[in-house]
C-alpha cells in the first residue's frame, strides 16, 4: 500500500493554501457530488491529512440521503500515486504505520458501506493505494491515456492492502500478476481485466461520466441503494445463504412505494415517478 517509486514532489506553498479535498454539489436533482484529490505536486498521494479529509467528506455524504451518486476525481497529471513514501521515511515505528494502514482501509470500506453508489474517475495514472482506490470504488470510468499498478514490490513492500479490493476485481491470475511484478496496466487492459467500467478519451471523459451517472439517477434510489448493500452483503456469503438473503431482501423491496410505481408505470407504459427514500 506504498506510493508508486516516482519521486513525490514537496507541496508548493499553493498546495499548502488549498484544500486538501474540493467538494462540489451538484445544483439539481441527480444528488451528485464529486470529491476532488487536491494535491497534485504531490500526485494526490494519501497522506495523514488527505486521507482524514476524505474521511470527513464520506462520513458526511453518508448520512445525507438526498446525495445518491458520489464521484472520486483528482487534480493533476496523476489519480493517485498511492502513500507519500517520504511521510512513509519520517515515520519508522511500526505503530505509526498500522495506524496509516488502518486509516486507509477504513476509508475504502466506508466507499463499500455507505449507501451512495462511488464512482472513480481516472484521469491519470493510480498506483498502490491510489489503485486501491480505484479498485475500492463501486465503478469506475478512465481516460484511455491513464495507467495501473500496484508497485510497491518495486520498493520491497508487496502492497497487501491494495491486493484485498486488486483481487475482489479482476481474476486471481491477473490480479497476482499486478501484484507480484508492479508492472502498469493500460486503460483498456484494465477494463479488459475487471478494474473499470468504462473507458473514453481524456476529452470524452466528462461525457462518459455523465451517461454513468444518469443510468444510476434515474432509477429508483430505494433500490439502488437497496442493491448496494445486498451486493456487497452477498458476496461474502456461500450460495445457499446467499439466495436466502436476496430472498428476504428482494421480499422487503418488494413492499416498496417505488416498486408499487415502477410496475404500475411498466404496465401503464408510462415513467415512473419515484418517491425515493
Amino acid at each position: 500500500m506504498t506510493s508508486s517509486p516516482n519521486k513525490t514532489e514537496s507541496p508548493s506553498a499553493t498546495d499548502i493554501n488549498e484544500p486538501l479535498v474540493i467538494r462540489e454539489d451538484s445544483h439539481d436533482s441527480r444528488g451528485v457530488v464529486t470529491l476532488t484529490l487536491n494535491r497534485p505536486q504531490q500526485f494526490n498521494a494519501l497522506s495523514v491529512e488527505l486521507l482524514s479529509a476524505m474521511q470527513t467528506e464520506l462520513d458526511s455524504i453518508a448520512q445525507d440521503h438526498r446525495i445518491q451518486v458520489v464521484v472520486i476525481a483528482a487534480k493533476g497529471k496523476a489519480f493517485c500515486a498511492g502513500h507519500n513514501l517520504k511521510e512513509m521515511r519520517a515515520n519508522t515505528d511500526a505503530a505509526f504505520h498500522r495506524a496509516l494502514f488502518q486509516q486507509c482501509s477504513r476509508m475504502m470500506l466506508t466507499i463499500n458501506n455507505m449507501p451512495q453508489v462511488v464512482i472513480a474517475k481516472v484521469q491519470g495514472i493510480a498506483t498502490a493505494a491510489g489503485c486501491q482506490l480505484v479498485a475500492a470504488c463501486d465503478l469506475a470510468v478512465a481516460s484511455d491515456n491513464a495507467k495501473f499498478a500496484t508497485s510497491g514490490i518495486n520498493v520491497g513492500l508487496f502492497c497487501s492492502t491494495p491486493a484485498v479490493t486488486v483481487s475482489r476485481n479482476l481474476s486471481r491470475k491477473h490480479a497476482f500478476e499486478m501484484l507480484i511484478t508492479g508492472e502498469f496496466i493500460s486503460a483498456s487492459t484494465a477494463l479488459q481485466q475487471g478494474l473499470i467500467n468504462r473507458v473514453a478519451p481524456k476529452n470524452q471523459l466528462d461525457t462518459t461520466l455523465k451517461s454513468l451517472i444518469e443510468a444510476i439517477t434515474t432509477k429508483s434510489s430505494v433500490a439502488v441503494k437497496t442493491g448496494k448493500d445486498m451486493f456487497y452483503k452477498q458476496l461474502e456469503m456461500s450460495l445457499a445463504d446467499a439466495y436466502e438473503y436476496a430472498s428476504d431482501v428482494m421480499t422487503c423491496n418488494m413492499m416498496t412505494d417505488d416498486v408499487s410505481e415502477g410496475i404500475d408505470a411498466f404496465i401503464e407504459k408510462r415513467h415512473a415517478v419515484w418517491k425515493g427514500c
